[in-house]
């Protein structure tokens, strides 16, 4: 039984060893702009930009393939942040803010055909073939992608409502004349 133990901890120490050199000198390099770039975009994954990802589209900006302004759930805020680390200057002319949305399943016209379902990329929806679905608001991230695949319109995108926990207090004017004493 001792050899037994003895030459299953011999076999994963080689084993482990090799994989550990494997990787060593294996390792793909990354681009560190990419990893930056990245981490300034939301990762949702949604696909609004035409990337599959957040990754990808990261990748696209590294390699000047892509606008700054890609990232629709970004919003003007994430373009200015990509512009300032790519050293470019983002056209936000046309660019226009959009209140936050998600997606909310009608149940009288919800037939159960699971194209919403194999739409959406956070798994914010549930339900059974045949069956009402229904979405998970903490989970969806406003894409729109269900809404455009449903074939009896019994998905709308409606505005996230104003709650003391998601209100922000405006912040004060900078050329106030009101002074403590």
């Amino acid at each position: 039984m001792l050899i037994a133990v003895g030459s299953l901890t011999a076999m994963g120490l080689a084993l482990g060893g090799m994989l550990g050199a494997a990787a060593r000198f294996l390792a793909v390099e990354e681009n560190p702009l990419e990893t930056e770039l990245q981490a300034l975009l939301p990762g949702s994954q949604c696909g609004q930009c035409g990337y599959v990802g957040c990754a990808q589209a990261a990748a696209a900006l590294a390699r000047g393939e892509a606008p700054v302004t890609l990232c629709a759930p970004g919003g003007k805020a994430v373009a200015e942040q990509l512009a300032k680390k790519l050293g470019v200057t983002a056209d936000l002319s046309a660019h226009e803010e959009k209140e936050p949305v998600y997606a909310v399943i009608l149940e009288d016209y919800c037939i159960g055909c699971t194209r919403c379902m194999k739409e959406c990329s956070v798994d914010g929806i549930i339900g059974a073939n045949k069956l009402m679905h229904t979405v998970i608001a903490d989970a969806c991230h406003g894409c729109g992608k269900c809404a455009k695949v449903c074939p009896t319109d019994a998905i709308e995108m409606r505005p996230i409502p104003l709650t003391l926990s998601g209100w922000h207090w405006p912040k004060p004017n900078s050329h106030s004349t009101h002074h403590v004493q």
